[in-house]
């Protein structure tokens, strides 16, 4: 019989010490853009955890000083499996709703694209070129960057251009420089889109600069570390997008001719640390972000455009 019982709480004594670790992995992926939390949560969050732990000790100390009988023993088995499934089905559905909430993310900025015949498949691809360089980051590049986070900002950072004209969106020919100018609102205007939703404050500085240049002549002046390292990390991404697709006054660019002007703005226009990385990544890797709408080039034509 002492072989049963103590058998029981061993088994949940070490569900618990599971539980306790997979429940600090919930509360860290509750910190992201998606599921970004309010205080009183968060404090509900840290009263769970103390109290999951309490719970955790008290185990131990029951196992190593108690005389548990079986009823005992199997009421805390019995715990530590309900906080076992509790725990899996928080999880689950948290991750359901991310999912959900990406997808939903995806068709509005595929109503975006389908505004501009220039922009068909560019955001996807930005997104798929950005958590590529993400993951090459080394540690000390990525900060207290969420992917999650960035995921969803380098998804949405052209979103502002719903506000801007279609005839300017579709004008098959170059921009003067006073359609310039309206099209560099659209920064601004994707942030006053997203303004009404509190848990993208985190996010709102990464697509309002991600059209600055580290020599501090972009659309707000920003330069150098002034720049979110995260709208640097995206800048870096759509400009490759932008140099290889194809657009209405342009052919696409070729994946070396791309890496060629990436490597010649670095330290000007893009951050020379963060561009470098990504031109040593292999071009299979690259070329794989592009989706079934973007049409890499193969040609070496000459192109100004060197930003999305």
């Amino acid at each position: 019989m002492n072989y049963l019982i103590y058998s029981l709480i061993g088994v949940g004594a070490a569900l618990m010490v599971i539980n306790v670790i997979r429940y600090l992995i919930f509360m860290r992926s509750t910190r992201d853009v998606l599921s970004g939390s309010k205080l009183h949560d968060k404090i509900w969050m840290q009263v769970a955890f103390v109290l999951l732990s309490f719970f955790l000790i008290g185990y131990i100390l029951v196992g190593v000083f108690g005389q548990p009988d079986l009823m005992v023993a199997m009421i805390l088995f019995g715990g530590s499996v309900f906080v076992s499934i509790v725990n899996y089905l928080m999880a689950k559905l948290l991750e359901t709703a991310k999912e959900r909430s990406i997808a939903v993310a995806e068709t509005i900025i595929g109503a975006v694209d389908a505004r501009d015949p220039n922009l068909n498949g560019h955001s996807r691809h930005v997104q798929n070129l950005t958590m590529l360089l993400f993951g090459c980051l080394p540690k000390h590049l990525r900060g207290d960057i969420n992917p999650v986070s960035l995921e969803y900002a380098s998804l949405m950072h052209d979103v502002g251009k719903l506000g801007i004209p279609e005839a300017l969106l579709n004008k098959p020919a170059k921009l003067t420089e006073e359609e310039w100018i309206t099209m560099r609102l659209h920064p601004k205007i994707g942030t006053d889109i997203l303004h009404p939703l509190k848990s993208f404050e985190e996010i709102m500085p990464w697509i309002l600069y991600h059209h600055e240049r580290v020599d501090g002549k972009g659309y707000f002046g920003l330069s150098g570390e002034d720049i979110p390292l995260a709208a640097r990390i995206i800048a870096v991404a759509d400009t490759y997008s932008a140099i290889t697709m194809r657009r209405s006054y342009k052919e696409p660019r070729a994946h070396e001719t791309a890496i060629q002007i990436i490597r010649e703005v670095a330290g000007t226009q893009l951050d020379a640390e963060i561009a470098g990385i990504f031109c040593d990544i292999p071009k299979e890797e690259i070329t794989a972000c592009a989706t079934d709408k973007i049409e890499i080039g193969t040609d070496a034509a000459d192109s100004d455009c060197i930003a999305g």
